[in-house]
């Protein structure tokens, strides 16, 4: 295609940085296909999953345990069923602190932080020093992918590619089907 000749020119590589947003299903589903695609070009990955619970046995989990690849999920489940929002919002700092340690140990080509965008819309984190961090301490080429709703404006500037999921329709509200076991857990 002569529209990306340009940079074919270049050959530039760069870790980007992904951000999966928008009130769509799927942000979450696509950056662990993404991890699934790395994982099978032998590159090493892992990450962070912000609010599902930290005992949580949910399909990605199991599939990327027996694929011997680490996420790590840190919350208490969902925030809007949390009975304790200090210790939700504890926990999602905790994890920041966990992402900045992993981020920085060199040990991956491709991290998951998945749910993180709803850390600084809570505004737990304030999102242009999120940003400054990651700009400072990301490694050059280190695939970094952020997932959530409400992805901070400068989330979004920063990212090398930013997709929003939009709902068009969806089961449960049209047809009053719940979650199912092997496509939502």
């Amino acid at each position: 295609m002569a529209e990306d000749s340009p940079a074919r020119a270049k050959r530039i590589k760069k870790g980007l940085v992904i951000v999966n947003t928008g009130n769509g299903k799927g942000k979450t589903t696509a950056a662990i296909g993404l991890l699934t695609r790395a994982w099978g070009r032998d590159m090493r990955i892992g990450g962070v999953q912000f609010f599902k619970h930290e005992n949580a046995s949910f399909g990605e989990l199991r599939a990327f345990a027996r694929m011997g690849i680490e996420l790590t999920p840190v919350g208490d489940g969902f925030t809007w069923m949390s009975r304790d929002m200090d210790e939700t919002q504890a926990k999602a700092l905790h994890g920041w602190e966990l992402c900045k340690q992993k981020i920085l140990s060199g040990d991956y080509d491709v991290f998951l932080m998945d749910e993180f965008t709803y850390v600084m819309h809570y505004g737990w984190l304030d999102a242009a020093e999120v940003v400054a961090w990651l700009r400072a301490h990301k490694p050059p080429m280190l695939h970094l992918i952020i997932t959530g709703r409400d992805a901070p404006d400068a989330l979004i500037d920063f990212a090398d590619l930013v997709t929003e999921m939009r709902e068009v329709k969806h089961p449960f509200r049209e047809q009053g089907v719940r979650a199912q076991k092997g496509v939502e857990y």
